[in-house]
């Protein structure tokens, strides 16, 4: 593995832990101003200091996060379909000279496995793999998961593994029970989604789960701007992902920091 590649995936699993947590706000993609993202800018400024990289589009990337930030960004680069669609219909929608014209630390693209267009997304995966390789960036696939698909082990172990052979260096998936099965039959690190937004003691408790059961780590966006204090809700998150913290440690550290605030 050369030197930009191992450097780029040290930028997103820092080595000192080897866990991360990844802030996702590129929702807007295909579901437009979704609550809590309507000022990208706003949301995402004070949240920075926390995360250890941030996965986002290239447009937003561009008007709406400062350069001095030094933020690794795992920049999305699928899409072109929305939520009054066919969601699985996506394609190519960044070329990859203009992911290194914005000094990328991996590139981000869902799957669909079980869909009409399943073909469709893992051949754009494995045209995405070649194009990294070339330039010494990682992709990262997410196994996004079809309407009429089970979040269970059986079928996400299948969506990653594949993930995997086709080449990617860091596969985003769901947790579920029986998640150890899953690690197992995935030869790469897994990052857990952080899916809509739940109760935050049960995000924390998702997150504890996820990196016991073998995660690297979290990606996780509305569970954490979403929260009614998304700055102490990253921070608690980073507490059970890199100090082993436990949810009920975790929700303590945020709930006394909203004491602090009232």
């Amino acid at each position: 593995m050369d030197w930009g590649m191992q450097h780029r995936l040290a930028n997103i699993i820092p080595p000192n832990s080897g866990r991360a947590v990844m802030l996702a706000v590129d929702h807007g993609y295909f579901l437009g101003p979704t609550s809590g993202l309507e000022e990208p800018g706003k949301t995402v400024a004070p949240l920075l200091p926390y995360a250890d990289s941030l996965m986002l589009t290239r447009g937003v990337l561009r008007q709406c996060v400062d350069p001095a930030s030094r933020i690794p960004v795992v920049l999305r680069v699928s899409g072109g379909t929305s939520i009054l669609t066919e969601l699985s219909n996506e394609d190519i929608t960044v070329s990859i000279e203009d992911a290194v014209r914005l000094n990328v630390s991996a590139l981000a693209l869902s799957i669909f496995v079980g869909t009409e267009n399943e073909r469709r997304t893992l051949a754009n995966l494995a045209k995405l793999v070649d194009l990294g390789e070339h330039y010494g960036i990682p992709v990262l696939a997410v196994t996004a998961v079809g309407k009429d698909m089970a979040r269970d082990a059986r079928y996400l172990s299948l969506c990653c593994r594949i993930a995997a052979e086709l080449g990617a260096r860091i596969v985003k998936t769901y947790y579920c029970e029986g998640f150890e099965e899953v690690v197992g039959g995935c030869p790469v690190p897994l990052v857990i989604a952080g899916g809509k937004k739940i109760e935050e003691r049960a995000a924390l408790q998702l997150a504890h789960d996820a990196v016991s059961r073998g995660a690297v780590g979290v990606d996780m966006g509305r569970n954490i701007f979403q929260s009614s204090n998304p700055v102490g809700m990253i921070r608690a998150v980073r507490q059970v992902v890199h100090e082993n913290r436990t949810p009920d440690e975790a929700f303590r550290f945020l709930t006394g920091l909203r004491g602090a605030a009232a």
